[in-house]
């Protein structure tokens, strides 16, 4: 885990040093600006309805650790409460980090017929680029990175489910993050950058939740039996 972590944090260093983010969003647009930044699928669908969608799923998942359906069965309470706090965490981390960001948007740069100045995203938490800022990471691509958190809840009991969940974050991610650069609101790092830091987040809270996990489960199994012998018919 440590070496896939470091090995994606290098392919996004490469990426921010090849200088490809603006050349890449020029495909979306120009010095008139976005043709689609209005468009109705990506700002109706894909943005309203998928940050709706979102945190209607996160709700479900806060639910379903005192109220398990499904494959939430095959894990304990306490790998339920982490997928669902992970879910939070990340979304919170990257909102954060966008909030002192002085990033801006690609349609406030002056090469989309705004004012602000292209410069290295990093530098702008010291030095604004003259724009709105806070556009960096991708907020709304977190809305789908952020359920990585599913991987590592699922991973030990459920390596399949684990699978699917891992599966539809980054591909979750990727869509809404290309649907936003499309609009012109965000580059490709800044989706990239997002989606590395909500596995981060997930990763760094699991080895928490481990511990925990390893203290609750004989409790929980200890529990079971219990629980069992209560239902059945009383024989005297």
């Amino acid at each position: 885990m440590p070496l896939l972590t470091v090995c994606v944090l290098l392919i996004l260093l490469l990426w921010d040093a090849s200088g490809l983010d603006l050349p890449f969003e020029l495909e979306f647009g120009g010095s008139g600006g976005f043709p689609l930044r209005d468009n109705w699928f990506l700002t109706e669908v894909l943005h309203d309805g998928a940050r709706s969608a979102a945190w209607l799923l996160a709700l479900c998942l806060c639910m379903l650790v005192w109220w398990p359906l499904g494959d939430f069965k095959r894990i304990a309470t306490v790998r339920r409460l982490q997928f669902a706090l992970t879910t939070l965490a990340a979304v919170a981390v990257v909102s954060t980090l966008k909030s002192f960001s002085g990033a801006s948007c690609p349609w406030n740069l002056a090469d989309f017929g705004g004012v602000a100045q292209h410069i290295p995203h990093w530098s702008h938490f010291f030095q604004p680029d003259g724009g709105s800022g806070r556009c960096f990471p991708a907020g709304h691509a977190s809305a789908g990175f952020a359920f990585i958190g599913g991987y590592f809840a699922f991973r030990e009991e459920a390596p399949d489910i684990a699978r699917a969940w891992l599966s539809f974050a980054i591909l979750a991610g990727l869509l809404l993050g290309m649907a936003q650069q499309i609009r012109g609101e965000h580059f490709m790092s800044h989706t990239l950058w997002s989606g590395w830091i909500c596995w981060l987040v997930a990763w760094a809270l699991d080895s928490g939740f481990a511990r925990l996990a390893r203290r609750h489960l004989p409790l929980e199994l200890e529990s079971q039996p219990r629980l069992e012998a209560s239902l059945l018919p009383d024989g005297r």
